[in-house]
């Protein structure tokens, strides 16, 4: 039997657990790991030599492997969502004892984590479901950590994680997240936020390149400059690194070479449909996703551009006397005022949940620890930080005193840019969805009113007034046929005297 010489566990050696296992490992904390393929845990046993002699100890038995962790003993599983998760429980709890904890570090439905705390819960065990965010190097050197579930389990592993996470000014960049899967749920949503940068990125990177004409040198310029002011974040510096780096298989710049084709693993997907469910306004995060789905037609839309282009429509119309240094500008503004729509709907949906199951979530909170270590880390979360601290009921982040100025600043920047990228056939669907976003959002009367008194004609719905209470209900056609019938009448009755 092995012995108890590792203060946590972790199973799952892909490239997010290998690094997240030599991190922990590198911060001082002796780590046992294990994997299903024995090449996996030789393979991490031997980077952890590699790169320092780090505490860090593979096994390919699991009994072996649960034994080897000090009691009450918490095992991080990094597997693929779904089934695999399950799989692993299976496998490594038949040697767990009551009080042990399990963490589930994956993408998974924060449902599912549910379930399975309630299913370990049954022997006795502990479970948390923790998002990590910051893909490899972040895994390695400092993530964003989302941990969910009891508040006695996060406390198993909060010495680590605290070490662990990547260090801000005001921090570590991990909280306890609250109850049940809001863990997993949080992370989701930061998912989702992440999925609407990324497409309004590409939005400007395509007016910029399509519309202005500038050249992988320039963009690069470009997106380092903004990379240097309010637009600093993890996103917009590795696109600035994108435009700087030559095909090593051909001549020109790689990013020109690859298949204009988006993947996804779900969680964008998970995150719209939250938004239906919930009520909640996100058509950013729709964009990106609907933007995702057209790309996966690669096919048809070469057809589609044949079809057109031979119908009379250009695929992207020229733009006389375009003021290059002023476009540039716009795209900026447009680009910002359209990510804090972004941030503003992932936020929403965040607050409802929240609300719906009791989790009580901290937004300022959850806006702090995303300032280091994850995808969509930028320089204004510590502004949507300090929008939450000043109030912590906030509506939206479109009304914070701060954001309003900034949004009403930029307006018309970024009206330019959609009714440009319109005007010249380049579609900008975050973008512009941004933008319909806020003018609803701050709009006092809307024509909703129409559709109500549709919805009440066909279907005798109701509808309230804006001049009293209650709910009313019109005999609609009844009304439309008499007021036809009557001016029949009346036009026949003229057709005569005539």
């Amino acid at each position: 039997m092995a012995e108890a010489v590792s203060r946590i566990g972790l199973a799952g050696l892909a490239v997010m657990g290998q690094n997240l296992a030599l991190n922990i490992a590198e911060k001082g904390f002796p780590i046992s790991v294990y994997n299903r393929t024995d090449t996996k845990v030789d393979e991490t046993v031997e980077r952890a030599k590699e790169e320092g002699d780090l505490p860090l100890t593979g096994y390919k038995n699991p009994k072996d492997f649960v034994m080897s962790i000090q009691k009450p003993r918490s095992i991080i599983i990094l597997v693929k969502a779904g089934a695999p998760v399950d799989q692993t429980i299976q496998t490594l709890s038949q040697y767990m004892e009551p009080g042990d904890c399990i963490i589930d570090g994956g993408n998974e439905w924060y449902e599912n984590t549910e379930r399975r705390a309630k299913q370990v819960a049954e022997k006795g065990l502990l479970y948390l479901g923790m998002g990590v965010s910051g893909g490899e190097e972040g895994a390695r050197n400092g993530p964003s950590m989302m941990p969910g579930g009891t508040e006695e389990a996060y406390h198993y592993i909060e010495e680590v994680v605290k070490k662990v996470a990547a260090q801000v000014d005001d921090g570590p960049c991990v909280t306890y997240v609250g109850q049940g899967g809001a863990g997993n749920y949080v992370k989701m949503i930061h998912n989702g936020i992440e999925y609407g940068d990324m497409q309004l990125i590409s939005e400007a990177y395509d007016v910029l390149k399509s519309v202005g004409g500038l050249t992988n040198e320039e963009l690069h310029e470009t997106f380092a400059e903004w990379n240097d002011g309010e637009l600093e974040s993890f996103l917009v510096e590795i696109t600035r690194d994108i435009f700087s780096v030559k095909d090593d298989k051909g001549e020109g710049f790689l990013v020109d070479k690859i298949l204009d084709k988006t993947g996804m693993k779900g969680t964008g997907k998970w995150t719209v449909q939250q938004a239906a469910e919930l009520s909640i306004a996100a058509p950013t995060i729709a964009a990106s996703l609907d933007s995702r789905f057209l790309s996966g037609l690669k096919e048809e839309r070469l057809e589609a551009a044949r079809i057109f282009r031979e119908a009379g429509v250009e695929d992207i119309l020229a733009v006389k006397d375009l003021d290059k240094k002023q476009l540039v500008d716009d795209v900026r503004k447009a680009l910002y005022a359209s990510k804090i729509c972004s941030y503003a709907q992932g936020m929403n949906l965040i607050r409802a949940k929240s609300i719906e199951q009791g989790w009580n979530l901290d937004l300022g909170e959850l806006a702090r620890i995303w300032k280091g270590g994850c995808i969509i880390r930028a320089k204004f979360l510590d502004r949507i930080k300090k929008a939450y601290d000043r109030n912590p009921k906030l509506a939206s982040l479109l009304i914070d005193p701060e954001f309003t100025k900034e949004m009403v600043e930029r307006q018309s920047a970024w009206r330019r840019v959609v009714s440009l990228a319109i005007e010249v056939g380049v579609s900008t669907p975050g973008m512009t969805a941004s933008l319909a976003y806020f003018d609803t959002y701050r709009r006092g009367r809307l024509p909703a009113n129409l559709v109500q008194a549709q919805r009440d004609y066909f279907g005798a719905h109701t509808y309230e007034r804006v001049d009293m209470d209650g709910a009313y209900h019109t005999e609609w056609f009844k009304i439309a046929k008499k007021y036809a019938n009557n001016a029949s009448k009346y036009v026949s009755k003229g057709a005569g005297q005539n």
